[in-house]
């Protein structure tokens, strides 16, 4: 059995387009969960979820929103994504498909941001950079990541202590002791809406300097690049 893993707050523009794309995908209804953790949303999220028959559960930031979702999953593999994206059609049977075929333990896949053709560029050099670094180096958004439960518990799961790119951590801790590979799907669409907000440079610079921290310092503890979500209420960045 899959369980879809989905950390929310405040996500009722996308997650209803999500959820759709999902319940289009081949997979038979009892092939699959979804499990929406939230962080205490104050709009129409918790609804949206409870109507498109997910089990809602309590949440926090994205690391712990994901921990906390596993800790309630019954399948043995989990699929981790973010409000904010789509599944192209027959995505999940391909995915899962390859994922056994090649008897692997954790995977990512291509991502695709929503808009122009700079962002289309900014999505292809990501995927480039990650098929390349796959080997010695895992890149895996949160929002693309397939694993199994199994190895996540080995894990500990995502270390929540950290700031920013705690799933890139999560997808090297793991290449360290299980097989980790990028797989040929059809890109996931995501939202550019972080690029939106914030502005691609900075945004983009932002993410190239965390990757050399990373590489240099280890994972990012700190707030020292003052991240934050967009969908977090300015006042409130705190479980529920």
């Amino acid at each position: 059995m899959l369980s879809i893993v989905i950390p929310t707050l405040n996500e009722e523009k996308y997650l209803p387009i999500l959820l759709k794309s999902i319940k289009e995908q081949k997979l038979k209804p009892e092939d699959y969960e979804i499990i929406v953790a939230d962080a205490g949303s104050r709009d129409k999220t918790v609804e949206i979820a409870k109507s498109n028959g997910c089990r809602i559960i309590k949440g926090g930031l994205p690391a712990r929103g994901r921990n906390e979702g596993v800790k309630a999953a019954k399948g043995d593999l989990i699929l981790f994504l973010d409000a904010d994206v789509i599944l192209p059609p027959n995505f999940l049977e391909g995915a899962i498909k390859e994922f056994y075929r090649k008897k692997i333990d954790i995977a990512t896949f291509p991502i695709l941001f929503e808009g122009d053709k700079l962002n289309k560029f900014i999505s292809k050099f990501y995927n480039s950079l990650s098929k390349m670094t796959k080997d010695f180096l895992p890149h895996a958004f949160g929002a693309t990541i397939l694993v199994r439960k199994e190895l996540h518990q080995t894990l500990n799961g995502f270390d929540e202590e950290i700031k920013l790119a705690e799933d890139h951590i999560y997808a090297r801790r793991a290449k360290k002791i299980a097989n980790f590979d990028y797989l040929k799907t059809e890109p996931i669409l995501a939202s550019s809406r972080r690029f939106e907000k914030d502005g691609r440079l900075k945004t983009c610079l932002k993410f190239v300097l965390a990757e050399f921290y990373m590489n240099s310092l280890g994972p990012i503890k700190s707030n020292i690049f003052n991240y934050k979500l967009d969908h977090h209420p300015k006042d409130k960045h705190k479980e529920v």
